[in-house]
């Protein structure tokens, strides 16, 4: 009851400021990695939403994950500072989120499924790849709740034409 509740506070504050981010994609692209507790490989997408803040991006992400005798389907809602640093093409950032994991897993033969909702933080860089308007980046993921307790990801942002 109390987690319904406050996904729904948070989502309330958190919509008008999405819907605006929502009108310009900056990027989108694919990320791959592995997670710990469950121990997963994962496949997902995610795209770097406009500004909602001087260098505060929303970036939600899909991920698929298998592994440890279970399947995880995740949605991550995070907003990332990013860093401005001179003399230096690459952008750490550093984030929060809301995740929502859908996990289906067989226990003793039997199919069983289970919905948890956690927070996470996030620590990252990108960098621009010479000669093509994309970039690579790295993060690590730790989760808070319910949620797996460490993400390592790496993927690649290919820019939307405005």
């Amino acid at each position: 009851m109390i987690r319904k509740f406050a996904l729904a506070v948070l989502a309330g504050a958190l919509i008008p400021a999405m819907a605006h981010a929502a009108i310009s994609t900056e990027s989108i692209g694919p990320r791959v990695g592995f997670s710990l507790d469950p121990d997963q490989i994962f496949v997902g997408g995610q795209a770097v939403m406009g500004e909602i803040a001087r260098d505060v991006v929303w970036s939600p992400n899909i991920e698929l994950g298998v592994g440890d005798h279970q399947t995880n389907i995740a949605f991550n809602m995070d907003f990332d500072y990013r860093f401005r640093l001179t003399d230096t093409d690459w952008r750490p950032y550093a984030g929060f989120g809301l995740g929502i994991d859908f996990a289906s897993f067989d226990r003793a033969g039997v199919d069983d499924s289970d919905t948890s909702v956690g927070g996470n933080f996030v620590f990252g860089a990108a960098v621009p790849i010479q000669r093509s308007n994309s970039s690579f980046f790295g993060e690590l993921r730790l989760g808070l709740g319910d949620l797996p307790s460490l993400k390592i990801t790496a993927g690649w942002q290919f820019p939307m034409g405005h």
